[in-house]
């Protein structure tokens, strides 16, 4: 971040009302104000029907990105319905750098989610973090499709076998784990 010349078309941190993300991104938008809402998938458990679903939340509660010019668009951006302030440090404007809102959106896969999870490729080898499977090692498959769920093959002393599994499970064996 840095002090930003009010006069220049910059990235700011836009802090919204609780669970305003959308509607002041919206907003904005409407005025002609570029934004960036990211967003992820997280599992929400139903304990009524015991199953569970993917929900979206904001990467960041309460906060979006929004590009202006403060100069002549701050009160605007302000006293936007849904926006209840823009960052600033010690009443100056901070401008956040072009690279972080570029980082943040070549995170956003196809489906316009933010993705958290490194990339994995056919041969990798994984292990698995969670589960009935916990500290067991294989090769990533690949993933399944429309789904959060990937194929590996395990390998165990006696048995080889293709299993399915959540990919929140999986990670990337490294030299560093063993």
């Amino acid at each position: 971040m840095s002090v930003s010349n009010g006069d220049i078309l910059n990235w700011y941190v836009v802090h919204t009302h609780p669970q305003q993300e959308d509607r002041a991104g919206s907003n904005l938008r409407s005025w002609g104000i570029e934004t960036l809402t990211p967003k992820l998938r997280v599992n929400r458990y139903n304990e009524f029907t015991s199953k569970v679903t993917r929900m979206p939340r904001p990467l960041f509660p309460s906060y979006i990105f929004a590009r202006f010019r403060f100069n002549t668009e701050y009160h605007r951006v302000r006293f936007t319905r849904g926006v209840h302030s823009v960052i600033t440090f010690t009443g100056t404007p901070t401008a956040v750098d072009d690279e972080i809102v570029h980082l943040i959106r070549s995170r956003i896969g196809d489906d316009g989610f933010v993705k958290t999870l490194e990339d994995l490729k056919a041969g990798d080898e994984v292990i698995i973090k969670e589960g009935r499977f916990k500290n067991f090692c294989g090769v990533f498959d690949r993933e399944m499709q429309d789904t959060d769920r990937v194929r590996i093959l395990l390998n165990t002393v006696n048995f080889q076998a293709h299993v399915v599994v959540d990919r929140e499970l999986v990670q990337k064996y490294s030299a560093a784990m063993a």
